[in-house]
């Protein structure tokens, strides 16, 4: 019997949309204050963000369970609100006030914790952890920036928050247009372009997720009240028209490479081919944009133990179940090695892992339609847990042909709940490496994340080692991660997330342009994010993590004021996941 879209489903047309008149005043607002406050100075927008942190944590609670109510989760299941919502709003608002504060002492951010030339003579900026307490936080976890060739230290430094070095700087209005699926993305992406770039920001909230716009409105009220921000919202039609405002400097999207080509090159047809032939977008006005990936694992053939085994297992179901899988950077394509002799054991326990987690409603419009398309009759899928009108199951598709031209799943990022899986190399672990990349570079659609799960034994061996660096530093992804998801750099807000610089206006991908970037580097290749195979205690991320609940809450406290006398209770919660 075929699944039919559930009624739980989200809708993609707005209940509360915004009136013509109400956005024009809005952007009448903006347009009287964006000189104002592109001249406001760096401690007087580190204190706007600093008055907005104790407003977000008041507001946790309610903006919490506003998501658990829009995703038909359980309280039981509302760690992954916290971790997704609060937390990386307010750590992103403490960490821009404290570069801004820096800036106000000496004209620029600190170049991260510290800095090296790395194998090929690029500059790699340490960024992640950023702290004492982040160190033990996040202890065995590592995140760096990898800069573009002809950066180095000196060049890094004089590129640093450009926009504060402007004698006279100039304002605008830049309009975000706000992601559906994750709820901090709206707001951290609204403070990327106004403490970054200076700007004031029109914020359009997406219909999925227009439930968290009130709570940002209560939150952000001292950057509302001056009138350095405003949130509208509405549909495609309210998009267009806000897009063609002649009033509007920049655009930055979250969402589908669809709706960024019909922005800036136009409908389907000949008139979009012709224009983009002579490089003539309908779009005048700079763009940036974070569209999503076919989001690829691959795991370096080796003899893992049976507990590095089951760790990885636990953490390659853990990205897909997230969210239920409505995430741009869900696992989607995992890469393992032909005549791995552990693929079979390892496949088996991510199902296993699966099995244990319940399915959860398919709220993003569209999913249950892009699920058939994909699935279909296909040979290899594994159905896990049960589906009904509004769910779907946890599905593996195993043993897709990697030389297979057409292949939909490489090109087609599912959005819903499908992990595939292909062999690509050889059991040599230095082939496999050389494949995978090409294979990822070469064939899976989209720039934003990749991951490689390698044991550390591995990269003793030089030769691996080597291979392995080369890989990280080939891929075209705007974050590469090491044994962990990706989202850690999402998370860490020190970190810039986006799509890789590969990619162009006519080819999009995963968009052009970088959010978060706390220390405000330019010149950027990639983040690249590390991990032990195996870390102890459980990451409060992971899925089935009986913690994380609990531990929600004391995290947004954390972020809002860290203390060393907040961590024993962190590390003894996190020791029950």
């Amino acid at each position: 019997m075929s699944i039919v879209k559930p009624a739980l489903s989200a809708s993609a047309v707005s209940q509360t949309p915004s009136t013509t008149a109400e956005i024009d005043t809005a952007i009448a607002d903006l347009g009287a204050k964006s000189e104002e406050f592109a001249k406001l100075s760096p401690k007087a927008k580190a204190q706007l963000l600093r008055a907005c942190i104790p407003r977000l944590v008041d507001g946790a609670p309610e903006w919490v369970a506003k998501g658990c109510q829009a995703k038909g989760l359980v309280m039981d299941e509302a760690g992954e609100e916290w971790l997704a919502g609060p937390m990386p709003t307010i750590r992103m608002s403490r960490l821009l006030a404290e570069s801004l504060d820096e800036i106000a002492r000496s004209g620029r951010p600190t170049l991260g914790v510290s800095a090296k030339t790395g194998v090929d003579g690029r500059l790699e900026v340490n960024v992640f952890p950023n702290s004492k307490i982040d160190k033990a936080l996040f202890s065995g976890f590592t995140g760096h920036v990898v800069m573009q060739e002809g950066i180095d230290h000196r060049a890094a430094e004089e590129k640093q928050a450009k926009f504060y070095s402007q004698r006279n700087p100039s304002g605008g209005i830049s309009l975000v247009l706000g992601a559906g699926n994750v709820s901090s993305i709206p707001p951290m992406d609204a403070f990327t372009k106004m403490f970054i770039y200076g700007h004031v920001v029109l914020l359009k909230m997406n219909p999925v997720n227009e439930w968290v716009g009130p709570s940002l409105e209560r939150a952000l009220q001292p950057l509302i009240e001056p009138g350095y921000l405003r949130i509208v919202y509405g549909g495609g039609d309210v998009g267009k028209y806000l897009v063609e405002n002649e009033n509007i400097s920049d655009v930055h999207i979250t969402g589908s490479d669809k709706t960024h080509d019909l922005i800036v090159w136009g409908p389907e047809g000949e008139e979009r081919e012709r224009r983009k032939r002579e490089n003539s977008p309908i779009l005048t006005i700079p763009i940036e944009s974070e569209l999503g990936n076919v989001s690829p694992v691959a795991i370096v053939p080796f003899d893992y133990s049976a507990d590095e085994l089951t760790f990885q297992a636990r953490n390659v179901a853990s990205m897909i179940c997230n969210n239920a899988s409505f995430n741009c950077n869900a696992a989607k394509m995992l890469i393992t090695a032909k005549g791995w002799s552990q693929r079979e054991e390892f496949l088996r326990q991510v199902q296993s892992f699966l099995d244990t987690i319940p399915t959860r409603t398919a709220y993003y419009p569209g999913a249950f339609e892009r699920y058939e398309s994909l699935v279909g009759n296909r040979e290899g899928v594994i159905k896990i847990g049960q589906s009904d009108e509004a769910r779907l199951p946890w599905t593996l598709i195993t043993g897709v042909d990697s030389e297979k031209e057409d292949e939909p799943l490489f090109t087609v990022e599912p959005f819903c709940s499908i992990l595939s899986e292909t062999q690509v190399g050889s059991s040599d672990p230095v082939q496999f490496l050389h494949a995978a990349t090409e294979f990822m570079n070469e064939r899976l659609w989209g720039t934003l994340n990749a991951t490689i799960i390698i044991s550390p034994i591995l990269e003793k061996d030089p030769t691996i080692a080597q291979a392995m660096e080369q890989a990280i530093l080939k891929l075209q992804y705007g974050t590469v991660s090491i044994n962990h998801w990706a989202a850690l750099c999402y998370g860490a807000t020190t970190l810039p997330w986006g799509g890789h610089e590969s990619a162009t206006l006519d080819d999009i991908q995963s968009g052009l342009g970088w959010v978060h970037n706390t220390y405000m580097l330019e010149g950027i290749d990639k983040s690249v994010v590390r991990g032990g195979i195996k870390v102890f205690p459980t990451p409060p991320w992971f899925a089935g993590n009986r913690a994380t609940t609990t531990l929600g809450p004391k995290l947004v406290k954390m972020e809002a004021s860290p203390g060393w006398g907040k961590v024993p209770g962190i590390a003894v919660r996190s020791l029950f996941g």
